[in-house]
C-alpha cells in the first residue's frame, strides 16, 4: 500500500480533502495536527500547515520525519499568470521556483537558490498520471509554479514572474515544499487550481472561487488514489 503525505495551508482545503478520507485518526506533533486516513486502499496522512513558505517548509520537514511517507502532494489554490486558465482549471506542476528569492547581486537569476539551483523538479511518473486523469469539468494541464510570501495584486508584478520564470501560476507555498523534499530525497508533486487572476481585485476573486478550488484539487487526489 501507497503511504501518501499532503499538505494544505487553507482551512477550505483541508475540509475538502477531509471529506473524502475514511478511518480518521489524529496525531499533534507541536502545533500541528496529522490526520492519518485512507482514500482508495492509498494510506495518507494530511497536515495543514497554513500559509507562506516558512510554514510550509515546517510542516513538511516533521511530516517526513515522523511519518513513513513514500510520496508527497502538496495542493490548494492558486493565481492564473496564463491567460488561458480560468478559475477552477488545475496546473500539474511540472517545476516549480522561488519568485521572490534574489541573489541577483552575486551575478545569479532572480529564484536561484546557492547550492541547490533554481526550479525544483517534480516526479515525472506522477506528473503524467496526474495530467492524464479524465475528471468531469476539470481541465488539468502541465506548468510552472512559481512561489513567494507575498498575495499577487499587480499586474506589472504578474508579468514580471511569468517574464522571469514563465510561470502558469502564482502562489505561496509549493517551492517551499519542493525544496524540503529535494533535500530530503523525497518525490513530490505540486497541484494548484485556480482560484483568481491578478487584476488588482483578486482577492475578492480568491475568496468566492477557494471553495472551488479546493473541491478540485480533492476530487484529483481521490481519483488519483484509484490509479495507484
Amino acid at each position: 500500500m501507497n503511504n501518501f503525505g499532503i499538505i494544505v495551508a487553507e482551512n477550505e482545503e483541508y475540509k475538502a480533502i477531509i471529506d473524502v478520507l475514511e478511518k480518521i485518526n489524529i496525531k499533534k506533533i507541536y502545533d500541528l495536527e496529522f490526520v492519518l486516513g485512507i482514500i482508495n486502499n492509498v494510506n495518507i496522512v494530511l497536515a495543514k500547515s497554513g500559509v507562506g513558505k516558512v510554514n510550509a517548509a515546517r510542516t513538511t520537514q516533521i511530516l517526513i520525519d515522523n511519518f513513513d511517507i513514500d510520496f508527497i502532494l502538496n495542493v490548494g489554490s492558486a493565481g492564473s499568470i496564463n491567460d488561458e486558465l480560468d478559475i477552477g482549471d488545475v496546473i500539474v506542476a511540472s517545476k516549480v521556483v522561488q519568485h521572490d528569492f534574489d541573489v541577483t547581486a552575486f551575478g545569479r537569476e532572480k529564484g536561484f537558490i546557492p547550492d541547490v539551483g533554481k526550479y525544483f523538479i517534480c516526479n515525472e511518473v506522477f506528473v503524467n498520471k496526474l495530467i492524464n486523469l479524465n475528471i468531469a469539468n476539470i481541465k488539468l494541464k502541465s506548468g510552472v509554479v512559481a512561489s513567494g510570501d507575498q498575495f499577487i495584486l499587480d499586474v506589472k508584478v504578474k508579468d514580471n514572474i511569468v517574464s522571469e520564470f514563465g510561470a502558469d501560476c502564482v502562489e505561496m507555498e509549493g517551492a517551499a515544499v519542493a525544496q524540503v523534499c529535494y533535500m530530503s530525497n523525497k518525490p513530490f508533486c505540486i497541484i494548484r487550481s485556480i482560484s483568481d487572476k491578478p487584476n488588482g481585485n483578486n482577492h475578492i476573486d480568491f475568496n468566492e472561487f477557494l471553495k472551488l478550488a479546493s473541491k478540485n484539487c480533492a476530487k484529483i487526489v481521490y481519483e488519483l488514489s484509484k490509479n495507484m
